[in-house]
């Protein structure tokens, strides 16, 4: 592999990846940073995990140097490279990185997303960025607000650009490519490109360089990927097992909704494990606390939906579990990807239930081989029965089971209905017991007298109502003609002046 000291980088730009421990570059960055130091359009595919956040960002800052200066004036430092993504973790990721590349130099970078409040990410764009990391929705609120000008941008990267091409997301993409100048350098980054992402990509790029580092959708052989044959009502106990048996520290857990999602995280914490939800519902401040408190270390499992599924950066991550199967079989690659990162080993453990063989059938064309499905054993020696509820011990003799079942049922004892009638005894029959159970836990309560009473009407059926005994008013002299007013029953008394 190549060294980024073969780069020639400048002294700065250097110097922070010395300390950041860069040595060696991927296949994706010795091929890529070259074509972008050149200015040439890339449309780059490779795995999840590789490096391509620094293939684009160093040939980036690399080309932008030529622009850096110390004034405090906004002016001198318009937005030159904006990079959309489409989630706000991966937009924060992202520019955490790229401050870090350009630590030791004068160009500015900001980070804009949804689910913050504007006012702060308008005083940093206010005050001038070179490079400018967004995610397209709050982009549009800050250009529409003319908080940022893009007439001067230089460079465009969609990072993820299967999704950011999506039907989602194409209408917003449009209209923010529409204030950029028609003369720029467009730069296309993922780890899935299918035929029709590659047609609708071919509109917004000028004879760009494809590159490819690995066969499409292809995952990461370091990571060990098995699929278990599981119920529904099994896969908890499932994932408590796997985690059990293979000593997993910390994992991802991914699932199809956002109601799941924070069920299985609460039955989870039930169970003892430490764990914290993921998902479009939570606010931007519980995402990212999420997050640190997994990247920390705080909490061993990330119950997440898709939100989490691309491009997130956490180290030493050992195994991602798709307690549910994706919809889409290109996100199972981006799944699976969050472990197995920079080289190193993953597990990637999915459940597959008896409705899943669609999906299924998806993934195998996607990875372009046959699934092997393994059947689900558990450690423990006993089963729940999923039509009855209770619990049977596989392993207890038969003539125990028989002579069980042959017991009479348990005698219960009569119900006792204290009505008006007087006490009186009930024999139970199974269809009844339920609704005798009900009824003699209520009796059991105390009771107040003020129900056993007969109603007893708060005026005497001879004694007229309250407004018909009012004070009359003095008798006025009135015509004949003139017919009196019929007298009602009023919620509210007025006086008559």
């Amino acid at each position: 592999m190549s060294s980024f000291s073969n780069l020639q980088l400048a002294p700065e730009l250097a110097r922070a990846v010395a300390e950041m421990g860069y040595e060696s570059m991927t296949p994706i960055q010795a091929q890529a940073i070259p074509v972008v130091l050149s200015g040439r359009d890339v449309m780059g595919a490779a795995q999840t995990g590789t490096g391509k956040t620094a293939a684009f960002s160093l040939p980036l800052l690399q080309r932008l140097l030529k622009h850096e200066n110390t004034s405090t004036s906004p002016a001198r430092h318009p937005v030159r490279a904006l990079v959309l993504l489409p989630t706000r973790e991966l937009a924060d990721q992202v520019a955490q990185q790229v401050k870090l590349y350009a630590q030791y130099t004068n160009l500015r970078s900001a980070v804009v997303f949804g689910g913050m409040d504007m006012k702060p990410q308008t005083i940093e764009l206010k005050k001038g960025v070179e490079v400018l990391v967004a995610t397209p929705g709050r982009l549009l609120d800050h250009i529409e607000a003319k908080n940022v000008v893009l007439n001067q941008v230089e460079y465009v990267v969609l990072d993820e650009a299967d999704r950011m091409l999506d039907i989602g997301f194409l209408p917003d993409l449009q209209r923010i490519l529409s204030f950029l100048p028609k003369q720029r350098t467009t730069l296309l980054f993922s780890a899935t490109f299918s035929t029709e992402i590659k047609r609708l990509a071919g509109s917004y790029l000028q004879d760009p360089v494809t590159i490819e580092v690995a066969r499409p959708n292809e995952t990461a052989s370091t990571v060990i990927q098995q699929f278990f044959s599981v119920g529904d009502e099994d896969k908890r106990r499932a994932l408590k097992s796997i985690l059990k048996q293979n000593k997993i520290g910390q994992a991802f857990v991914f699932v199809n909704s956002k109601l799941g999602c924070a069920r299985l995280a609460r039955s989870l914490e039930q169970d003892g494990l430490k764990t914290t939800a993921l998902h479009g519902d939570k606010s931007q401040d519980e995402r990212l606390k999420a997050l640190e408190a997994f990247k920390s270390g705080g909490v061993d499992l990330l119950i997440c939906t898709d939100v989490a599924a691309r491009g997130l950066d956490i180290k030493d991550v050992p195994a991602v579990f798709n307690f549910d199967l994706p919809f889409n079989a290109e996100d199972y690659v981006h799944r699976i990807g969050r472990t197995g990162r920079a080289g190193a080993s993953g597990l990637a453990v999915s459940f597959v239930s008896a409705s899943d063989q669609r999906l299924v059938s998806d993934i195998e064309k996607i990875l372009k081989k046959k699934i092997d499905i393994l059947p689900m054993e558990f450690e423990d020696e006993f089963r729940r029965d999923a039509s009855r509820g209770d619990r049977r011990d596989h392993r207890e003799p038969r003539e125990r089971v028989e002579a069980r079942d042959s017991r009479a049922p348990r005698e219960r004892r009569p119900y006792h209905d204290e009505d008006s009638r007087g006490a009186k005894e009930h024999a139970h029959t199974p269809s009844s017991w339920g609704a005798s159970r009900y009824a003699s836990r209520s009796n059991t309560a105390p009771k107040d007298p003020f129900f056993d009473k007969p109603y007893e009407a708060s005026v005497p059926a001879d004694q007229a109502p309250s407004w018909e005994v009012a004070e009359k008013p003095a008798a006025r002299s009135i015509s004949a003609n003139i017919k009196p007013k019929r007298k009602v029953a009023a919620l509210f008394k007025s006086e008559e002046v």
